[in-house]
């Protein structure tokens, strides 16, 4: 999102940032991209926030980490996650299962930035080949926003923030959110993406076309030194918008009999 742009990261500044985010890395990963799988539903995913549907049974569960950099300073996460992805003729799924000490969300509206509030989960789709993307939140009050941006030189921009979005989510905690005097276990979050509002833009997500993907994670808790920002795959600085390190997204589906 916009405010981990302004902690140092911009296509000017790649080349004189500290020796991991060289342009020859950044080359690197384009070459050797990660790629991640998203599952074929064979029912429409009901979205809940409790991860009891067949297909969060069978879809690959992908750990979040710390940037790069991060993790040379420290060695892990303290609340750790796991992102799933599936899909169906209608949507793209995602299901967010994140540990965490103290939830704490502190919007009441949709299409706000919620990482200015409290805990979310982003994720960023872009067709391979193109300029655009999209940046889409769920938070643990189930609160939701979608951004759409022609391209990263046109970031920060009003008109990016005013995508219009037919995004649903569902959230559950386990815990009291907002409570700092306690101590919580664990917020899940479901979001469905319409694929025809993807389709839009020129390009369908489907498996004759290359996408890319990405989750990030702003965590904030009264246990932390520092709200902790985690991603997958890890990215080189705490940057959400270099996507020449986003993973490949793979659409799975079962061959016809």
């Amino acid at each position: 999102n916009f405010s981990a742009i302004a902690m140092g990261l911009s296509l000017i500044s790649l080349a004189t940032l500290h020796a991991a985010t060289s342009v020859e890395e950044v080359s690197s990963s384009e070459a050797n991209p990660v790629t991640v799988q998203a599952v074929w539903s064979r029912t429409p995913v009901v979205l809940d926030g409790k991860l009891d549907d067949p297909v969060w049974k069978s879809a690959p569960k992908y750990p979040l980490a710390l940037s790069v950099k991060t993790q040379e300073l420290r060695p892990g996460l303290q609340d750790p996650g796991t992102v799933q992805f599936a899909w169906d003729d209608e949507f793209f799924y995602a299901a967010f299962d994140f540990q965490d000490g103290d939830i704490v969300q502190e919007a009441d509206k949709d299409q706000k930035h919620h990482y200015q509030t409290g805990d979310v989960a982003e994720l960023f789709l872009k067709p391979k080949e193109e300029t655009w993307y999209w940046e889409m939140y769920a938070t643990p009050n189930a609160l939701k926003t979608a951004f759409f941006f022609p391209g990263r030189g046109r970031l920060g921009l009003p008109s990016g923030f005013k995508h219009h979005s037919d995004l649903q989510t569902a959230a559950t905690v386990e815990g009291t959110l907002d409570a700092w005097t306690d101590h919580d276990t664990r917020w899940v979050a479901e979001m469905a993406i319409p694929r025809r509002e993807l389709a839009k833009a020129g390009i369908p997500l489907d498996p004759s076309h290359p996408w890319r993907i990405f989750v990030g994670r702003y965590n904030y808790s009264r246990y932390l030194p520092f709200k902790e920002l985690s991603m997958m795959p890890p990215q080189v600085e705490d940057s959400y918008h270099l996507y020449e390190g986003w993973a490949d997204l793979e659409l799975v589906k079962p061959a016809s009999k």
